[in-house]
Formats: structure tokens, sequence, C-alpha cells
């Protein structure tokens, strides 16, 4: 039932590749850009990222960056350094990241389908970041970069891949981060329907990443639909880019939270407050929960363990069983304030790549009062909220290892 097509990838010379994929653009900050790209011309973060190429004084939401992600685009097609697919094709990518693997399709889905609901998505978009990629690929014309999605395993796609895979690739490098990288090209008519044919069964596809590239591809699809009066049969502007993974591969790691003062509370205040609802425990040397519904706090150069009471909260509730929501409806809201998150400046994210020393360094250095830890969200719990129609609380889920951008580029015409 889902609508999964080949394409002509805009992609990197061989000899190339490694230079030019890069992380996406949301993971890190302007100066971090500019710092990962010094010295590297062919880098597509030149695209993706285009605020490092512009004067320092340059608004967030100037022309002039769209521009400039368009002419660097042009000049990298013209040089060589991108070339395209002279017919439709799918291709296999596999992300090695320690013992971590995941062996993706890449390929085409339906922005109509998007809008129907037949993608399923579990967070809310922000407006301005919305936009913000709307402009982009409606000025370079192209999808720069992929959505993450997932779908439930099926036995014969992964066959299929398994066969494709054992040849020889495309593309095998590994990143500075120590990711490997290695693509196919699938370009056999027999294997091209087989996929297509195998994700027709497929019952619903699922966002893991990526939910405002998608948003922006589905609103572009309607702009430009709704002035489209050409009598071209394949419209690309109709298709999103994305990389479908079995949800069985995917590793979701945690996101964890600290929060800049106690809301006028004592720490004992603050442990008094919570116990309401969390058993406390002291000493807790793991740092990071071994299990649902326990959660690592650190807070005044302690770490401590604290637990859920049975009854605090619903069960049944896909979205409020949930650790994130447990935390926010139980503890972030209710004892510190924090009514939204999404705009709340006094909380800060922070992804579990990063590990709990960056937790013990925000409170002991950085001048926040108290830390949590989480344990990750399960790709069975983000398909049960999907499933549901329903949103989970932000920063639910920190997908690893990403994927990067400027090994598939499609464009819109």
């Amino acid at each position: 039932m889902a609508l999964v097509l080949p394409f002509k990838a805009v992609r990197p010379q061989q000899k190339f590749v490694s230079q030019v994929a890069v992380l996406p653009y949301d993971v890190m900050t302007r100066e971090e850009g500019q710092k990962a790209v010094w010295g590297n011309a062919l880098s597509f973060m030149h695209v993706e990222k285009s605020e490092i190429d512009v004067p320092d004084n340059t608004k967030s939401n100037d022309d002039l960056i769209y521009q400039t992600a368009k002419r660097n685009f042009t000049q990298m097609v013209e040089k060589g350094v991108l070339i395209q697919d002279k017919s439709p094709c799918f291709y296999i990518y596999r992300q090695k990241m320690g013992p971590q693997v995941q062996t993706g399709i890449v390929g085409l889905m339906s922005a109509s389908e998007y809008d129907a609901g037949k993608i399923k998505k579990h967070e809310l978009t922000r407006k301005d970041k919305e936009e913000d990629r709307i402009r982009h690929v409606d000025t370079v014309n192209a999808q720069t970069g992929p959505v993450f999605i997932s779908y439930r395993e099926r036995k014969n796609l992964n066959k299929i891949v398994d066969e494709i895979t054992a040849a020889s690739p495309e593309y095998d490098f590994t990143a500075e981060d120590g990711v490997k990288h290695t693509v196919w090209v699938v370009d056999g008519a027999k294997r091209i329907d087989k996929i297509r044919k195998e994700f027709s069964e497929v019952e619903s596809l699922y966002i893991a990443d990526g939910h405002h590239r998608a948003a922006a591809a589905a609103t572009i699809a309607g702009n430009r639909r709704s002035q489209d009066k050409s009598n071209v049969s394949v419209k690309e502007y109709e298709s999103v880019l994305a990389v479908f993974f079995p949800h069985t591969q995917l590793k979701v790691m945690d996101y964890n939270r600290a929060v800049k003062d106690l809301n006028g509370l004592t720490p004992g205040e603050f442990i008094e407050k919570i116990s309401a609802c969390f058993t406390v425990s002291k000493n807790f040397t793991a740092r990071s929960p071994e299990q649902f519904h326990d959660f690592g706090m650190y807070l005044g150069d302690e770490w401590y363990k604290i637990t859920v009471k049975k009854g605090v909260y619903n069960e049944n509730d896909p979205v409020a069983s949930l650790d994130a929501a447990i935390l926010q409806d139980h503890l972030l809201f209710p004892v510190l304030g924090i009514k939204d998150p999404r705009v709340d400046d006094r909380i800060k994210f922070i992804g579990g790549i990063r590990g709990m020393d960056e937790l013990e360094k925000l409170v002991n250095k950085d001048g926040f009062a108290v830390a949590f830890s989480l344990y990750p969200t399960s790709m069975e719990q983000i398909i049960k909220v999907a499933d549901a129609g329903a949103i989970m609380p932000p920063k639910s889920t920190w997908f690893e290892p990403k994927l990067r951008s400027g090994i598939f580029v499609h464009k819109l015409d």
C-alpha cells in the first residue's frame, strides 16, 4: 500500500564521495559547520547549510542564504563533482557505527500519501524550521537530504537487499566520526520491480527523523501542483527523497534534559516535592537508567535514581506512558515550571551520543541546576504512537547513526 519509487539520483563521483558527504544541516551550529568544512571546498555543507558561506551579520531568513545554496549546488554539478544517473534506480545504503548496522533502501515516497496520513509522523514541526526547508528546497529546486523512514520488517525485502549487497558496492568509505557508509546501485528492471511490489504490500511508513524535510516537501508539492499547467506525466515534485529501514535494525538513543534552576526550591525541597510521584535513591553509580520508567538525576554533584511510582501515569496511553511524557507531566512541569519545553529557554536537550559526562558538565560548569538521563524510546513505542495518530513529547528520540546528506539528491524537475 506504500508507493515507493526509483529515481535518477544526483550523486558524487565515486572519487569525491567521502569529501562530499556531510552530517544533516540541523545537527550542528553555523560555527560548527564552518569548522567542519575548513579546507574542503567539496563538502555538501556548502549546499545543505549555506549560511556558512554568507557574511556574519546576515539574518537567518535572508534570501542570500538560499541563493548561495543554489549557486553552490549548481557549481558542484557543473564541475562534475555531482553527476546524475541516466535512468531511475533504487540504492541500498548501509551504515555501520561500532556494532550498530542498518541497511536501508533509498527511493522516493509520495507527497500525496504524506498529506493523506499514510506516512505516519510522531512529532510536531516548528513553523520557522519548516519555512527554512521550504525556501531551501524550492530555491535549490532539489531535495538535498533524505527523510529517515522506517517500516515493519519484511523478510522478502531483506532477502532482496542481501542479494544486492553480496556484490561490490558503488561507494565504501568511513567518515571522520568513524561511521562506515556503503552504497549499492540497483539498476536492474527485475529487482526494481520486486522492490516496488514489496513496498506496495507495506501497510504503513513511519517517519523516524526528518519531519521538517517531509513537511516542507509536501508543502512544495502542493504549491507546485496548484500552479502546474504542464502535461508532463512524471512530476518529480510529487515525490519525497527518503531512506527506508526495517524497524528491527534501527537504534534509538536516549534524549536527556538539563534545567537551569530549581524554580525557587532548595535541593532538599525539590527532592521532597518529586518524592510524591517518584521513588528517589542515592548513589546511582550507573548514571544512565537500565529500564523504562527509571531516570538518572544529577543534582548537587551527586547521582540519584528516580523511579516513577505505580498509578502515577496511564499505562494504557501510548503517549502518557512514555518516559519523556512521564518526566514532563509529573516533574518538569508541576515541580520545575517547564510548561512548554519547545519554547522554554530554561531547559536544554542533550542527545545520548554525548554521554553522561556532558550532563555532569552542564551542572558542574555551565550553570545548570539539575540534569536527567532517560532510557531510550523503543521503535515499538514510536510505531504505537504514530498508529494512534498521536504526537510524542518534544525530543523523545535520537537516532544514530545520522543519514549523510550529499550522497543522494533528488531534483524536482
